[in-house]
């Protein structure tokens, strides 16, 4: 796989959700990285930090989840916070990792904390990247999606694109390469595409971190927090009360980054996670 020309991950699982999508990058000897997306990404935000990584001599695992990127996207599919989390809990034990570090950016974040919280998935060490992990949540464009998703879905095609072009073209401050917003845009488009982008936002339920919120506190493991300083998405407050609930967690402030800090400074990410990594 070539990162540099193309993003296609190889491998496939069949998860109880659906056929999911995933690969890695690096020695087979490495110490093992997991990375997780967010929404409405998939693991194409990572094409910049999975190589240089394995580059670095770790084993990376990147995967699409159930309903996004190259995974299956089917009608009447659970692609929930909860659902996402036993997943990933079962796709640890499908890859033989006992003790993996993780680095997760947005709803991954949940997934992972709630994979840790309420599924016994044991972590070397977790980075958490601009994760939705503290009420309340939900930017007034996605409660309006949220709440009316039988609508937008109907939107021709055409304009749905334009709307999701928009949408995630926000989520950076220095602005995407035509070809990277290309690359994240392109599995929400045609209809099953369409269908699966407003499908995730209805089952958004902010009781998913909600019920792992009162945990935090409880967690025994190396965590660092990093964030985006002008994240318009999540404020950079949240960073903050985030990583003061997480016992000895260090917060990281990414300057001159939005909420897609693996595109908007991928050198940055990259330089503070190997610090992390190498503890």
């Amino acid at each position: 796989m070539d990162p540099q020309t193309t993003w296609e991950l190889r491998e496939t699982w069949d998860s109880p959700i659906g056929t999911l999508r995933w690969d890695r990058l690096g020695p087979a000897d490495g110490p093992p990285v997991v990375l997780l997306h967010g929404t409405p990404f998939s693991s194409y935000v990572w094409h910049e930090i999975a190589p240089a990584l394995a580059a670095e001599g770790h084993r990376v695992h990147v995967w699409d989840m159930p309903g996004y990127g190259g995974s299956a996207k089917s009608d009447g599919q659970d692609v929930s916070l909860a659902a996402q989390g036993e997943v990933f809990a079962g796709l640890l034990g499908v890859w033989g990792l006992t003790r993996p570090s993780v680095v997760a950016h947005d709803f991954g974040g949940c997934v992972a904390l709630r994979a840790h919280l309420l599924h016994g998935a044991e972590y070397e060490r977790l980075a958490l990247v601009d994760p939705v992990a503290l009420r309340p949540w939900g930017s007034p464009f996605f409660r309006l999606v949220a709440e009316h998703t039988e609508v937008f879905e109907q939107l021709p095609a055409p304009l749905h694109e334009a709307l999701v072009r928009e949408y995630v073209s926000s989520a950076s401050h220095r602005g995407l390469r035509p070809d990277v917003l290309d690359g994240l845009v392109a599995p929400w488009t045609g209809g099953a595409g369409q269908a699966a982008f407003y499908r995730q936002i209805g089952q958004a339920d902010q009781r998913h971190t909600d019920e792992i919120q009162d945990l935090y506190p409880t967690m025994d493991l190396p965590v660092t927090v990093c964030w985006g300083a002008q994240d318009t998405w999540i404020p950079p407050a949240k960073g903050e009360e985030l990583a003061a609930l997480i016992p000895g967690a260090r917060l990281r402030t990414i300057p001159d980054a939005g909420h897609l800090v693996p595109l908007d400074a991928p050198a940055r990410l990259l330089a503070a996670l190997l610090t992390f990594l190498a503890g």
